[in-house]
């Protein structure tokens, strides 16, 4: 089973991710923790990567899918994996058929997680958390129960993430367009694309990529 989850930031791709992940024992590779890995064991494509990434510039294609390339070698790879965040160019999408081409192997099923964009604004940037537990917050659908106390260690100390404002995500969303206008018709025309309401209720769009994998 080969899964290609697709969707904006907060369109829930890393937890569906995780749970199917779980639920077929194949592994959830996701780009962002290849990056970090890369990086942190300093390898030559985690320098390479960082030497484009700190001035600000994309890392060239060759370089993610060299990254890919080695993951989908290593062994717990073989009976499945589930991408989350590659490919996100045609060039992407046609090296990763290229292969798996060449181990007889293909993607089963493309799933598409469709959001609102205003919404998914307002998911994110109402995020919060504590500083000293790390127990998650919004201010709109789950804030603590005392204004400014956490509800679990009672701290007053609070963060969020610096990519959480409005403009960061309006920004996120719109290169994230930008990059899937391409590969959606490329899957498309391969009968392997399938999308989903991604602002249903998390248990909902899960039941619905079960439904859609478990043939696999």
């Amino acid at each position: 089973m080969r899964i290609i989850l697709l969707g904006p930031p907060g369109a829930g791709k890393g937890t569906h991710a995780g749970t199917i992940s779980q639920l077929k024992n194949v592994p959830h590779v996701a780009s962002g923790d290849l990056f970090r890995k890369h990086q942190q064991d300093q390898t030559e494509l985690g320098v390479l990567a960082a030497s484009f990434m700190s001035k600000g510039e994309l890392v060239p294609d060759e370089v993610t899918i060299s990254m890919v390339e080695q993951r989908l070698g290593e062994p717990d790879c073989g009976q499945g994996i589930i991408l989350d965040g590659f490919p996100r160019t045609t060039e992407q999408a046609k090296a990763l058929d290229i292969m798996l081409k060449e181990k007889d192997l293909r993607i089963n099923h493309v799933i598409q997680l469709e959001v609102n964009e205003e919404e998914i604004v307002e998911r994110l940037s109402g995020r919060f958390s504590c500083t000293d537990c790390g127990m998650g917050y919004h201010e709109k659908f789950s804030a603590p129960a005392n204004k400014g106390i956490c509800d679990k260690c009672k701290s007053t100390n609070f963060t969020r993430r610096s990519d959480d404002s409005p403009k960061t995500l309006r920004n996120r969303l719109s290169a994230y367009k930008e990059q899937t206008a391409l590969i959606l018709p490329y899957y498309s025309t391969k009968g392997c694309l399938k999308s989903i309401d991604g602002m249903a209720e998390m248990d909902i769009v899960f039941d619905e990529i079960k439904k859609m994998i478990d043939g696999d």
